[in-house]
């Protein structure tokens, strides 16, 4: 199993209230060298978080112990720049298996769908909904339900739905990448094998 299985997840949020946030800012280009996927959370934003003395900036948010939480809400066109794999590499080991924006850059929306990070995309007008709340109280429980494709926040009569490739939806439900999607399917793969005449 490549991750977790992911069915409905309800947590509190780290809010980034940043437009454009392209991929070298999510993992800097200089820790790429690695090719597992494991310590890229370490440098998760790391010009933002720390300083050139590796001491952490106070007031970036991953620094504030007020937010945590599974989700990260990014602002409008999160993921954008580079194709790199790392930058949802560094978000999952960071610890967040949900990403909610109102626009994902493609590559990066595909990137974490193939390693079990959820981007959900929601309205503009729900995201600030969202921001306002976190704001308000840092406690508040957001829920991503996957089957059912929809977000809520708590304390809101407010539920959106969300958009979701169904060959992904199912991958993410069974904890699958690609690769174990076909190990999965071994036994149909070798029975279709011995129909087929040589």
């Amino acid at each position: 199993m490549a991750y977790d299985k992911f069915t409905k997840l309800t947590s509190t949020a780290v809010p980034l209230p940043i437009e454009n946030v392209d991929t070298d800012q999510i993992i800097p280009a200089r820790f790429l060298k690695a090719t597992e996927r494991k310590g890229f959370g370490d440098n998760l934003f790391r010009d933002w978080r720390f300083n050139q003395d590796n001491t952490p900036k106070e007031d970036f948010v991953l620094n504030n112990e007020t937010y945590t939480g599974k989700i990260l809400v990014g602002g409008k066109n999160f993921g954008s720049g580079s194709s790199r794999e790392h930058a949802a590499w560094a978000i999952y080991d960071y610890g967040f298996r949900c990403v909610i924006s109102s626009f994902f850059a493609d590559i990066f929306k595909n990137n974490c769908l193939n390693i079990g990070v959820l981007p959900v995309q929601v309205s503009e007008a729900f995201l600030a909904e969202i921001f306002k709340a976190i704001e308000a109280n840092p406690d508040v429980q957001i829920t991503v339900d996957l089957e059912a494709q929809t977000v809520s926040l708590e304390g809101s009569e407010t539920i959106e739905s969300f958009d979701i490739n169904s060959y992904k939806k199912e991958n993410m439900k069974n904890g699958f990448d690609d690769i174990d999607y076909l190990l999965n399917l071994g036994d149909d793969i070798a029975t279709f094998a011995t129909q087929r005449p040589f």
